[in-house]
């Protein structure tokens, strides 16, 4: 049907099926990228690579593979470069890398045969002049053993009444009294917190190696020791993250086993608070409401940075600043334009904030102080963030409220006054990456092990996962640390907690 048929019609009438003829053509739009949106998500496979004729064509094929998929997407940008076909320079090989120097190195010498020695022309013997020397990584299967620890006991013949001297342990133990040693406890830790692998999987392991059975509740027994002597670590660094002035935070869903939940896993959270080069802390609540944060952070009256998650505001001391994050703005226009492919308007938001972070970068290799930082931001990125501005404005006032790109906007102009914070502090970063970076293992390992065996487990799990993670952002050997740091725990003066958080024990030594 063409407007131009409306023309006939009654002014009153022709305005009415004007109206309605717009509303219609606006919803059409909407279930337009709504079908595609779905269609995306239903395509995993470079899909956003895809043109609505091919998804429609996929749509109507009654089983259809990745490999169909892909091959699809490779298609069409094949087709697109028809036209444009440019050689391209041979990839440079980047050669072998070197094996990490440190690694014991373990000769073995490969003799010549009787004939190689003798020479075929004279039958001299020939001499040696060197060898042909390459390298490769070996390992040696995990070795279990049992220390038989005999420790003397004395006693004084002539008086019994002194009774009996027993000579000391070595070295305290992780988990008084337990079968297992320092090093085994801290390897199951290691094991579940670091490689993702469940307590009864590591079970089973030992019993199909190595023939020991050990239950998952035993196991399970060694970790809660840990996360109790770590509750204790992660209240120094707490006190070491609120030194600062400048937090950033996420929250992440974990499943936990509660009476407050019947038949399923409760949805509990882990709260994650960290430093750019700092402490990370994880908190556990039962729950995602304001209560948590506001608890964990108190009267905090420096910079939070996070994302435009509501339980996050009226929070915190008078004096605490908030501060939004880029990639949360940036990854609204990224998500419409999967929908709207070769939207001018959207491409062009998303070039200016890459110009933001190209400034971020020149920063970053230049190894800029946060003052300098700062100084370079008021330069160059507080102009660029008002053109961004202005477009974001220009294109808000040409889509549909409710399409994606309406919503990246909406998002973006609702987070602007925190966005832009950054740009007037030096220290705090353009987004919230650092922290949801740190958040990337707990995902992983959440779908290993599924769930949080209680509520009072919680807070221990959380105490382990702050100090592993803690660990892995300062470079530290997290099995080292451990191995070094719980046996003193027990019998550590409690006013000197702080000399044996990952911080202080990496400043005790020599960087590597």
């Amino acid at each position: 049907m063409k407007r131009e048929l409306l023309h006939p019609l009654p002014s009153e009438l022709r305005a009415a099926v004007e109206q309605e003829w717009n509303r219609l053509e606006r919803e059409n739009e909407l279930l337009k990228e709504e079908v595609r949106r779905l269609r995306l998500a239903k395509y995993g496979v470079k899909r956003d690579q895809l043109s609505d004729g091919q998804l429609s064509l996929l749509e109507e094929e009654p089983g259809v593979t990745d490999a169909e998929v892909e091959s699809e997407s490779q298609r069409s940008e094949e087709e697109k470069r028809a036209t444009e076909r440019r050689p391209r320079a041979p990839r440079q090989h980047p050669g072998r890398a070197e094996l990490p120097p440190n690694l014991e190195r373990i000769e073995k010498i490969l003799a010549c045969t009787p004939e190689q020695c003798r020479c075929a022309q004279c039958g001299g013997e020939k001499k040696l002049i060197g060898y042909d020397t390459s390298e490769e990584l070996d390992l040696k299967e995990p070795e279990y053993f049992v220390n038989v620890i005999k420790r003397e006991k004395r006693a004084c013949g002539q008086c019994e009444e002194m009774g009996v001297s027993t000579a000391a342990l070595d070295q305290p133990k992780i988990v008084e009294k337990g079968k297992a040693s320092n090093a085994v406890v801290v390897d199951v830790v290691i094991k579940k917190y670091c490689d993702h692998q469940p307590l009864y999987r590591q079970a089973m392991i030992l019993e199909r190696e190595i023939g020991i059975e050990l239950s998952r509740m035993t196991l399970c027994g060694w970790v809660m020791q840990v996360g109790t002597w770590l509750e204790a670590v992660c209240g120094a660094m707490r006190a070491d993250l609120f030194a600062g002035r400048y937090i950033q935070a996420d929250e992440t869903p974990v499943g936990v086993q509660s009476e407050q939940s019947v038949g399923k896993n409760h949805r509990s959270y882990f709260w994650q608070y960290s430093r750019p080069g700092g402490p990370v802390i994880f908190d556990f609540q039962m729950g995602r409401s304001r209560e948590g944060p506001a608890k964990f952070l108190g009267k905090f009256d420096g910079v939070l940075q996070t994302d435009g998650y509501a339980a996050y505001d009226k929070i915190g001391g008078q004096g605490m600043v908030h501060a939004g994050c880029m990639a949360h703005l940036r990854r609204g226009f990224i998500d419409a334009l999967k929908l709207a492919p070769g939207h001018a308007a959207a491409e062009a938001i998303v070039l200016g904030i890459a110009e933001l972070y190209a400034v971020e970068k020149r920063a970053r290799e230049a190894g800029m102080t946060a003052d300098d930082r700062e100084r370079l931001r008021q330069m160059e990125s507080v102009p660029a963030l008002e053109r961004l501005k202005g477009q974001i404005v220009a294109l808000r006032q040409e889509v549909l409220p409710k399409s994606a790109l309406g919503k990246a906007c909406d998002y973006a102009l609702g987070q602007w006054a925190r966005v832009e914070v950054y740009a007037s502090h030096g220290e705090v970063e353009i987004d919230n990456n650092w922290c949801e970076n740190a958040m990337r293992p707990v995902a992983l390992g959440r779908k290993n092990w599924l769930h949080i065996g209680s509520e009072e487990a919680g807070p221990r799990i959380a105490a382990i996962t702050s100090v592993i993670e803690t660990c892995r952002r300062l470079g530290i050997n997290p099995r080292e640390y451990l191995l070094d740091v719980l046996p003193k725990i027990p019998t550590w003066p409690a006013k000197r907690i702080a000399e044996l958080t990952p911080m202080a024990w990496a400043a005790q030594r020599p960087s590597r």
